[in-house]
């Protein structure tokens, strides 16, 4: 006997296990593939009574639908169950389908018997309450219905990277969290105790992936990283989740063009999957049927005029911040590339270009709409003198960085892959004003709870 049965069966209605309607989903009843007798069982959305009528609006994971339980069709004591069930409470309730074009979604189900659960106490989540209160009670926030819709679209979007990845016959593979040196910056480093040694929370898996990339060639992850990013935009978060790549044999313009049809593949399946958490989120879907390869290539110095014409106060040889890239995305209608990066403001690991050795070989993604950067990537070092020079032109003690270095005495290889802020790509996608609003359980500068 399931639990469900076994639910049924103690309710006192008299529905044995063998005789109960089936199960389903309510999106099913939605879109009219179940049809006349069913049980469905969820938490209350809304309630309301009039007389000797209840009106129970059920949500489960898959939609809402409208519920009647009326008075002498169902025993007195479930009645008054029906009556005095409070938004959140969990139920397990069976009836006939009906169209009904005046409920949410187009049907209703008539209740022919229910059991309560679990009877909640008086929700605390009311309308109009502010951001931090829902932080506070995100363990409650993630049932809305706005929450239910970005975390849909967030399942589908890690579902479509391995998809797009095993079809291009890459492999995926896993690095530690816990890291001896800096792979990024080495003030954004979270530092960790590690039995007596210092140690640190990665900044992203590219050290290590550069490594297995000469084992299996091709590779991927999605994994958590942590940057201690003292910043308090609406994109920043101190733990992410990180869609990273990694391949043997390819260049810069390899990985762009790999970019662009992955995120092309991406948006347009979501549009597809999607559209009706999009519809729901009230996302401009035109906007998102743009984009499509290619994408522009913008070289770094255009973008300086760029900004500097729009009033930004900006000179060569200067990182983009938010604020910068907001306004440079304002200029564009789809993603864009800006390459061709100063050598001084990238990381020790870019590769500089071999005749240009002042600009490295990397890229950076923007999405427009004032979202900017979601992407980083591009070629790494792969002459052992090269990256040298480079830990040493940036005083990086190179102790850390040994094995690093092995690599490129044994059968090195140009190679070049990207990182992808998985949290940000959503926030764009999603049309939303915060990064916080794409993740369960947001971790920011001032945030760890719950």
């Amino acid at each position: 006997m399931t639990l469900l049965q076994t639910m049924v069966t103690d309710s006192g209605i008299g529905l044995g296990a063998s005789q109960g309607p089936p199960l389903a989903p309510i999106k099913d009843i939605l879109t009219g593939k179940t049809k006349g007798e069913v049980t469905i069982r969820g938490w209350i959305y809304r309630t309301r009574s009039s007389g000797g009528i209840c009106f129970i609006t059920i949500r489960d994971s898959t939609g809402i639908l409208q519920c009647t339980v009326k008075k002498g069709n169902v025993p007195d004591d479930v009645f008054a169950d029906a009556g005095k069930a409070l938004i959140e409470s969990s139920i397990i309730l069976w009836g006939d389908v009906n169209e009904d074009k005046r409920a949410p979604g187009g049907f209703e189900l008539r209740a022919k018997g229910l059991r309560v659960v679990h009877f909640a106490e008086t929700y605390p989540i009311t309308k109009d309450q502010s951001d931090e209160w829902l932080l506070d009670n995100r363990h409650l926030w993630v049932r809305s219905r706005e929450m239910t819709n970005i975390l849909r679209i967030r399942a589908t979007f890690m579902d479509l990277i391995h998809e797009f990845m095993k079809a291009e016959g890459f492999s995926e593979t896993h690095s530690p969290s816990f890291v001896s040196g800096a792979c990024e910056g080495g003030s954004t480093l979270f530092e960790v105790k590690y039995f007596g040694e210092k140690v640190y929370l990665t900044q992203s898996w590219q050290l290590y992936a550069e490594a297995l990339a000469m084992s299996l060639e091709k590779i991927y992850t999605i994994a958590p990283s942590f940057r201690a990013e003292k910043s308090r935009t609406r994109r920043h978060l101190t733990e992410y989740w990180h869609f990273e790549m990694e391949a043997a044999w390819w260049s810069n313009e390899d990985t762009m063009q790999f970019e662009e049809r992955l995120l092309e593949f991406m948006v347009q399946r979501l549009l597809k999957e999607r559209r009706e958490e999009l519809d729901l989120l009230k996302r401009d879907i035109s906007k998102l049927e743009k984009v499509k390869a290619p994408f522009e290539r913008v070289p770094y110095t255009k973008a300086i005029e760029i900004m500097q014409k729009n009033g930004l106060a900006i000179e060569y040889g200067a990182d983009f911040g938010y604020e910068e890239e907001k306004v440079l995305t304002a200029v564009f209608e789809k993603p864009f590339f800006i390459v061709d990066f100063p050598t001084s403001i990238k990381p020790f690991y870019h590769r500089p270009d071999p005749d240009r050795p002042n600009v490295v070989l990397c890229h950076d993604l923007l999405a427009p709409e004032g979202y900017g950067e979601i992407v980083g990537g591009g070629e790494r070092i792969w002459e052992k003198d090269v990256l040298e020079k480079r830990l040493s032109e940036g005083n990086i003690d190179p102790t850390p960085y040994q094995w690093y270095i092995d690599l490129r005495r044994y059968g090195s290889v140009p190679h070049s892959g990207f990182g992808m802020g998985v949290d940000r790509v959503i926030t764009w996608i999603c049309g939303l004003d915060h990064i916080k609003h794409v993740i369960p359980f947001p971790r920011m500068m001032r945030r760890v709870y719950p």
